[in-house]
């Protein structure tokens, strides 16, 4: 696509409406960058956008060049491509992110000219072309491990001026010919952080990172590397991204349970499931650091109750359900089997949220530290161990 002048209403009504999600006017150097940087070069001739009921139906740049443009210069995500995995469920494998949350993060790197910058996940390129008009594009390199992604940014990134070093290469090994880096931002999340990124970062560095557990894809880990090669750093309330490729796990949800013969054991509790499952992403959050390998979901069309909460891990099988009868809140049936009783230490992990005053996922901290090929991550609220 060749470039078009972006009108200014079009580039105006943007920065206005990532004013109004940050609270404040975007920085001056952000704002020349999102000026210099035409977004709509960075995107498909065909977007995915969100249908109202769950879904997305497709726009065409050909056929609908108005709305199209709208939804390019518009403060929300942009499905760009589907995959279709192993069951034949199509679902969306790349996108254009949200433009407020673009700035959030490159506002977390606090990147500045000359700073040596290694980006996981090119997508569109868009925020590669960004970062090398901050930072320089000499100093820029992207990573990501599809081919056909990594053409089409390319492309884009020639056509909008900007010519970072794009590689097809997979992220979780980092990219050691251009290392060290003075900052990682990755664009999709993680559960562990390879190891690579750590290794690859200065001392005194920073690392942004989308922070996922099985329970919650919710928050963002900002880092600085230590002199003994660990991280430390907090969550910040924002980001929600596809799970980094190499850590990604086909059926989570689809495990069956409870198994033949599987006789779990009963209980009641006071504890509501929505209270750790609802709409309050703070204790989802905890409740994802402090149980691991613990996920969640919910299921309307179960005989024996009104609404149910599963609970399961599938690496040990252990799985766990909480009944609600439709009437009574105050008191659930629990049922829990298998080696981890995995509505007990959610119940544990609420109660240890509570008593550390409910922390946001702002005063949620993780401290990461070399493991094998990996890293390991401790878990603190506000500088105490929770």
């Amino acid at each position: 696509m060749t470039s078009r002048p972006v009108p200014e209403e079009s580039i105006g009504g943007l920065l206005d409406e990532i004013a109004g999600q940050l609270g404040f006017p975007v920085p001056a150097h952000l704002q020349a960058a999102l000026r210099a940087v035409p977004r709509h070069l960075f995107l498909p001739a065909t977007l995915w956008l969100r249908d109202g009921n769950g879904g997305h139906e497709p726009c065409d740049r050909e056929s609908e060049p108005d709305r199209w443009w709208r939804a390019a210069y518009c403060d929300a995500p942009l499905v760009t491509q589907f995959a279709e995995g192993p069951d034949g469920h199509r679902a969306p494998s790349s996108s254009a992110s949200m433009p407020s949350v673009v700035v959030r993060m490159l506002m977390a790197l606090s990147a500045e000219a000359g700073h040596s910058v290694l980006e996981i996940g090119t997508g569109t390129g868009f925020n590669a072309a960004l970062l090398s008009f901050v930072c320089g594009a000499e100093n820029v390199t992207s990573l990501d491990v599809d081919p056909e992604l990594t053409r089409r940014a390319q492309r884009a990134l020639k056509a909008s001026g900007q010519q970072p070093d794009v590689v097809c290469a997979d992220g979780a090994g980092g990219w050691r010919p251009n290392a060290p880096y003075d900052r990682i931002i990755a664009t999709c999340s993680v559960r562990t952080v390879p190891l690579p990124w750590l290794e690859q970062t200065v001392t005194g560095g920073l690392l942004v990172i989308p922070w996922d557990t099985p329970w919650c894809n919710f928050g963002t880990l900002i880092a600085t590397k230590q002199a003994d090669g660990t991280a430390e750093g907090s969550l910040a309330p924002f980001g929600s991204f596809m799970l980094l490729r190499a850590q990604q796990v086909d059926a989570e949800l689809r495990a069956g349970f409870p198994g033949a013969g599987q006789d779990p054991e009963r209980s009641m509790t006071g504890l509501s499931p929505w209270s750790v499952a609802g709409n309050d992403l703070d204790a989802q959050m905890y409740v994802g650091l402090r149980v691991p390998g613990a996920w969640h979901v919910w299921d309307t069309e179960v005989a024996e109750a009104h609404t149910r909460l599963w609970l399961a891990d599938g690496r040990t099988s252990s799985w766990a359900c909480v009944d609600y009868d439709g009437q009574q809140t105050s008191a659930f049936a629990v049922s829990q089997y298998g080696a981890r009783k995995l509505w007990d230490e959610v119940a544990r992990a609420y109660e240890e949220y509570v008593a550390a005053g409910r922390p946001g996922v702002h005063r949620q901290r993780l401290r990461l530290t070399p493991d094998g090929w990996g890293t390991r991550h401790e878990v603190s609220v506000s500088g105490r161990v929770a």
